[in-house]
């Protein structure tokens, strides 16, 4: 009899989606991906707590009990950014930061949280070169909320990496055609050269 293998898509669904990267990894799926792939610890995630402990426990069939104490007293309830907007300068590091594309603003320009679309992740505070970004606790996500994030988190990863393989590609049409002219020039330094 063969056991079901467990795919990290079905790992993904029991994460809470904050994209937060304190497991160590990018994001929920790279994090469900090492639960699968790398037997990653089952405790990685403190935004899921003991909940998603548990789930992960039971799902990859793996005792929770050794890290249950530790999740308890170190819990991490679900958070949301808040830009105090008047200290705003502009910087646009929080919306680089950003792994859901929650943060709406310009260069120069105030910014402000879109509270529906952040997961308190945390990671456009330590971005914040003028410290005007605050957390507070909210409720619990739902899945629409959770399923949401997970959509904006594969929506910025694809357009990211797409803006990287243009910028690459256009640095290397750059450097292609440069070292045509450069060969044009040798040549036509060349013909001069034996007439």
């Amino acid at each position: 009899m063969t056991s079901k293998r467990i795919t990290p898509e079905e790992i993904d669904n029991l994460l809470p989606q904050t994209q937060c990267g304190l497991c160590g990894y990018g994001g929920c799926m790279p994090y469900a991906e090492a639960l699968v792939y790398e037997n990653a610890s089952i405790n990685l995630c403190p935004p899921g707590g003991v909940a998603t402990l548990l789930a992960l426990g039971s799902l990859l069939q793996k005792d929770p009990a050794p890290y249950l104490a530790e999740m308890k007293t170190n819990p991490k309830p679900p958070m949301l950014a808040v830009i105090r907007e008047d200290e705003c300068i502009g910087c646009v590091k929080c919306i680089q930061a950003c792994p859901v594309d929650a943060i709406l603003g310009s260069a120069k320009q105030m910014h402000t949280i879109i509270a529906d679309e952040c997961t308190g992740c945390e990671l456009c505070v330590p971005a914040c070169p003028v410290d005007c970004i605050d957390l507070i606790a909210v409720p619990a996500f739902d899945k629409e909320k959770r399923d949401l994030a997970r959509t904006r988190f594969n929506q910025r990863e694809l357009r990211v990496n797409l803006e990287k393989a243009a910028k690459l590609k256009r640095l290397s049409d750059v450097s292609l055609g440069k070292r045509k002219q450069y060969i044009e020039a040798a040549v036509l330094r060349a013909k001069g050269k034996k007439k």
